[in-house]
This record gives C-alpha cells, structure tokens and sequence, in this order.
C-alpha cells in the first residue's frame, strides 16, 4: 500500500468516524435535553423542538449554502472533504435520531438528566469534531459564520466563533429558558476542551510553528509546499553535544494541518527531531493579510484620535 494510499485512507476513517460521533452527540443527547450549544446544530436543535423537523436535515439545509458561501469568499480552502464532513454529520444525526426518534438515552425527569446530558453530549461532540479536523476537514456551520466574520473584520477567529456560538445560546435562552441555556455553555466549554485535546487546537490560536531538525529536510520543504499549500524557512543550528551544524526547518501551518505535517516529516524522516508550539497570530501569504490588520489599526488610531480645535 502506497504512502498516499494509505493517507487517504486514513483521512477517510477519520472523516467517517468523528462525524458519526459528533452526531451521535447531537441526537442522542443535545437535541432531547434542549440544549443549543451553539453552532448549527443548536440552531437545528430549535428548530426541531418548535417544528418537529428533523435536526440532521435542518442541520443540512442551513451547512450546505453557507459552506458555498464560504467557498466564494475563501476559495479553495472549503474543499471536497469539508463538504464530505457537513453531510456526513447531517446524515449521521438523522440516522440516529430517526432510530432513537430523537428520545435520546436518559428520562429527563429531573435537572440531573439535562446535566449528563450536557456533559457526556460535550464530549462526545468535541471528540468527534476533533477527529473530524484530524483529516483536515471541518464540520461547516458557524465556524464558516465565525471565519467571514474574522475576515471582514479585526476580530480574531477565536473571538468570532465565541460571538457567533454566543447568539445561537441567546437564542436558545428565550426559547428553552435561562437554565437550558447555562447547560448549553458546559457543552459549548467541554466540546472545545476536547477538540483542543484531540487536534491541539488550543484556544483562540490560530496556528502551529513547527521546528523539524533533520538532514532529509529539502524533501520535507517541498512535500509542505506541495501538500499544504505553505512555505518554509531554512536555520543553521549547532548542536551542543556534536558541535555540527544542521539545518533547521521552519513552517507555520494552520491548525488542522499539524497531523498532515507529522506524517511527512514521519514518512521522509523517522529520526527526525520536531517541536511544535502556539502561534498567536500568523500575518502573511496563506493566512491573515498583514496589510488588513495594519489598515484595521489605523482606522482604530484615527477614530480614536483627538480632534484639533482652532486654539491648538
């Protein structure tokens, strides 16, 4: 079996996988408990309970034209995979939910039940989204919403998707009630915790630099062009046991991109040497244009800048 083979494959199983645990959390524990935890599936979980229209398919037919939307704007980034992920999730939960009609696992006879349900149906998402974005893929939904709001405006994307999830628990507070919406929030914080575990996504960071130590790193450099669509920076280091020289190769590449950059630097080196670390912020070709933060910041300075007056 081929590298690429095997990869895609793998991809594959991931992408299968995470969003049949994400929708396993979405219909056997989100939707009964009435909890809108923000993205589409809160928005569908509304839905269903005002409606009685299937979550899975309302989860559908809000993904589907927002993911075109965002293909429009960002171009290529919103791949086949990405789509491949926003109708398998959609599948998924209507599968589920159909089997379970959407009673879910508990009775729901008292506030312990919407608790567990909060919790277990957290994890579950989380996991499951985590797993999705192992394949470099994404589930759609408000995180679309989340990055045209961080690309029209200054906000950075951490603070977008918290604004857009934010709206969908208000919404689901006067729909369901203040107390729902508190356990939305556990979901909410739990199904970041865990997709920060699984896919290291840590916070509102917006991608990873990675430092790889290794003589074949040439092959590495044009393998990270090629596939993940990013350049690199070349080091020279001396290493304080043998006192040689050896290059030191630089990337940042976005979140979901890490596990894809493991595996070359595996599969061209197994010996090689890598360390990862948070980048805050990544300004430039192939992730936020510098030119828009700088024009954002002047605009910033000048409404905030006294104005003169005749006696100045």
């Amino acid at each position: 079996m081929s590298r690429s083979y095997a990869r895609l494959v793998s991809e594959i199983l991931y992408l299968v996988v995470g969003t049949a645990v994400a929708g396993l959390a979405i219909a056997l524990f989100i939707t009964p408990a009435k909890i809108a935890s923000g993205g589409v599936n809160g928005i569908a979980t509304i839905i269903y309970h005002r409606t009685g229209w299937d979550t899975g398919a309302m989860m559908l037919a809000i993904s589907v034209p927002l993911f075109f939307f965002g293909m429009r704007i960002f171009g290529k980034t919103y791949g086949a995979k990405s789509l491949a992920g926003t109708l398998l999730l959609s599948a998924w939960v209507s599968l589920f939910g159909q089997i379970t009609h959407y009673q879910g696992v508990l009775p729901y006879v008292d506030r312990m039940d919407i608790l567990l349900s909060a919790i277990f149906g957290g994890v579950l998402l989380g996991s499951g989204i985590g797993i999705v974005m192992r394949s470099g893929a994404n589930t759609g939904g408000t995180d679309i919403i989340a990055q045209i709001i961080s690309h029209y405006t200054p906000l950075p994307l951490g603070t977008a998707l918290f604004v857009a999830d934010g709206l969908v628990i208000i919404l689901g507070a006067l729909n369901f009630g203040l107390e729902r919406a508190l356990f939305a929030v556990i979901t909410l914080y739990l199904s970041g915790q865990m997709v920060n575990f699984v896919v290291m996504n840590l916070g509102t960071k917006y991608a990873k630099t990675a430092y790889i130590v290794s003589e074949h790193h040439q092959a590495i450099g044009k393998r990270i062009i090629a596939e993940l669509r990013h350049g690199g920076t070349l080091i020279t280091g001396i290493g304080i046991f043998t006192q040689r020289e050896r290059p030191i190769l630089l990337a940042v590449v976005h979140n979901q991109q890490i596990t894809h950059l493991t595996q070359i630097v595996h599969e061209e080196d197994p010996s090689a040497f890598m360390f990862v670390h948070e980048t805050y912020q990544a300004l430039g070709e192939g992730f936020v244009p510098m030119g828009k933060i700088v024009a954002s910041k002047q605009q910033r300075d000048q409404h905030h800048r006294p104005k003169r007056t005749q006696t100045d």
